[in-house]
């Protein structure tokens, strides 16, 4: 060791002690894990499967659409399949010695298989999210516009994949199909979401929707709303419930403005508009307007301030 690494050697034996605690927060082992960066080249593949030409990467036309398609259908089920059978090897459920790997190689090819045959009916619920956004948003030019730009468009679109491999019970792989366009868009989706169809989220930014929630058709979010879970059920031990349902139900053709918040195993009715900063805990029956009081507005007067502004002297300005 040199001497600039004599100088942290101290370090490393107390760093070390911190490993023999919580055994299951360790990667250390000789089954390999899945690899972010290999999830997020695959969110885009999907995205540019899904919508072709949406990238830019390439010009595309009537007569090149097939040989794309079929690229980019080989490109993603290799690597996707890949990345789920190190999903289940790494997780082991069937608790096979390392040298048994074929029973995981086959869940991974079932799997991807599976959802290859489902991407027509998923592919037409996507376009949908993007018609829905385009006749929900004023703002928007065109149907393209929102495939191309509008965030809760591509959280839509890859949560419709992780679902339905989180519905397969493919480990890791949905929570981290999640993660990427969360990161990428600002808007979380837990892969066990139950979304319906032509579902529109305004802006994006802060949406969190939890694994329980089940969400109807034509359902409008905006920004910052919350479906979250109220407590989280308990055994006797005092051990979290995992998978009970705990998150809210929107019925067909609710809308939630901005930062409500909805809580618990709750149902909300048909047509129910729910409006900004609510706190929702209870159910809503169908047709309903919630919203809070209007908050009473304090003004007062301000003394007059002459201050001098840089951009009406922009010599000032160093």
């Amino acid at each position: 060791m040199d001497e600039t690494h004599a100088e942290f050697d101290r370090f490393v034996d107390p760093y070390m002690e911190s490993f023999e605690r919580y055994g299951q927060a360790s990667f250390i082992s000789f089954r390999p894990i899945p690899s972010m960066m290999e999830i997020e080249a695959i969110v885009e593949d999907f995205m540019e499967l899904l919508f072709p030409g949406r990238s830019g990467r390439r010009v595309m036309d009537n007569s090149g659409i097939r040989e794309v398609v079929a690229s980019l259908l080989a490109k993603i089920g290799d690597n996707l399949q890949k990345q789920i059978f190190v999903a289940w090897y790494h997780e082991n459920p069937l608790d096979l010695a390392d040298e048994f790997t074929e029973p995981y190689h086959n869940l991974a090819r079932q799997a991807v298989h599976k959802l290859f045959d489902a991407l027509p009916s998923l592919r037409r619920m996507m376009k949908e999210d993007a018609q829905s956004a385009f006749d929900g948003d004023p703002a928007a030019t065109s149907i393209r516009e929102t495939i191309i730009s509008y965030p809760g468009v591509r959280a839509l679109t890859i949560h419709r994949i992780a679902h339905f491999l989180y519905a397969q019970k493919v480990p890791l792989v949905p929570r981290m199909l999640s993660e990427t366009v969360h990161k990428q868009t600002g808007i979380d989706i837990h892969p066990g979401a139950t979304i319906g169809r032509c579902l529109f989220i305004d802006h994006g930014t802060g949406v969190v929707i939890g694994e329980t929630s089940v969400i109807g058709n034509q359902v409008k979010i905006y920004q910052g709303v919350t479906l979250g879970a109220l407590s989280f059920p308990k055994n006797a031990c005092g051990t979290l419930i995992r998978g009970a349902r705990r998150h809210p139900t929107l019925k067909d053709r609710v809308t939630v403005y901005a930062n409500a918040t909805l809580l618990g195993d709750i149902t909300i009715g048909e047509n129910t508009i729910v409006g900004s900063n609510s706190w929702i805990r209870h159910d809503i029956p169908a047709n309903t307007l919630v919203q809070n009081e209007e908050p009473k507005s304090i003004m007062r007067e301000l003394a007059p301030r002459n201050l001098e502004k840089t951009c009406d002297n922009p010599t000032s300005i160093r």
